[in-house]
């Protein structure tokens, strides 16, 4: 599905402004403007998946007359992994404020080894037959969580087209869902990818934990 990636950042634009804030270590100190800037970049990943959707001619009855606009036709549903994703979700639904919703909690569960699985503890969703599916998460690492909660997500139908949104990408997880998804009913939409994944599947340079930054650190137990 290599043409079907859209890199939003590096094209000199506000989004940058919000993806450099997101990263800083300074900024990241408050967690209030962390997820105020998750939601601005869902905003504005919202404003131009819009632009790839179905419209219609409508009539809008003003004080002085009639004008024909071009009005939305598809009601996505929009879909996010807990709890990171919560914010950029909110970013979506601001502007697709009559779109259904869907939430899934996926998690890494560790081994004494030093390795780990994605599992996938819960799932909400509306049917998804002939929709369009928006499923977004912050940080996609090695993409094993994206593709794990779009199978899920499947057993409650088959999307029509689903865009996969991710702020911060690895390498990596960019070309494992590329190797995995089918280019003429998926496209992915990235803010920005980093080289480099460590052995522990962490993104550098990433930005840290963005669900602790958003929300506080968890419990290890």
């Amino acid at each position: 599905m290599k043409n079907n990636l859209n890199v939003m950042g590096n094209r000199n634009s506000l989004f940058d402004e919000f993806i450099a804030e997101i990263r800083s270590v300074d900024v990241q100190t408050d967690s209030m403007r962390f997820r105020r800037n998750l939601e601005r970049l869902g905003e504005i990943f919202a404003y131009e998946i819009s632009k790839t959707m179905k419209y219609e001619p409508r009539e809008v009855t003003t004080p002085l007359g009639i004008a024909d606009i071009p009005r939305l036709v598809d009601k996505p549903v929009l879909a996010t992994i807990l709890r990171a994703g919560l914010p950029l979700h909110q970013g979506f639904l601001n502007y697709f404020d009559h779109g259904e919703n869907a939430f899934i909690s996926a998690f890494r569960k560790y081994y004494k080894d030093g390795t780990f699985e994605i599992q996938v503890d819960y799932m909400s969703a509306p049917e998804l037959d002939g929709k369009t599916l928006i499923l977004v998460d912050s940080m996609l690492a090695t993409g094993k969580s994206m593709l794990l909660a779009y199978e899920e997500l499947l057993t409650k139908g088959t999307p029509k087209h689903t865009h996969f949104v991710s702020i911060i990408s690895s390498r990596q997880g960019v070309e494992y869902l590329q190797r995995h998804l089918s280019p003429s009913k998926c496209t992915l939409w990235i803010g920005a990818i980093d080289e480099e994944l460590t052995a522990q599947s962490y993104i550098v340079p990433g930005l840290g934990d963005a669900g602790d930054l958003a929300y506080g650190i968890k419990s290890s137990e």
